[in-house]
């Protein structure tokens, strides 16, 4: 019993290592780094999510 709580303890604290790694390195904060204010955060999300759909015929 006392060994699966250990192993489930290392299997999280990999996981958690992993994720954290990834995030450093292959997830930049690309809004903070090329955005000065919210607003102009706000203004290129909106601009995103909002742009239409190019349709290829």
């Amino acid at each position: 019993m006392t060994v699966g709580k250990t192993l489930w303890k290392i299997i999280l604290i990999k996981l958690l290592v992993m994720f954290a790694v990834l995030k450093l390195f292959f997830f930049p904060n690309y809004l903070k780094t090329n955005f000065q204010t919210d607003e102009q955060r706000a203004d290129h999300v909106l601009e995103q999510l909002s742009r239409p759909v190019v349709q290829n015929h």
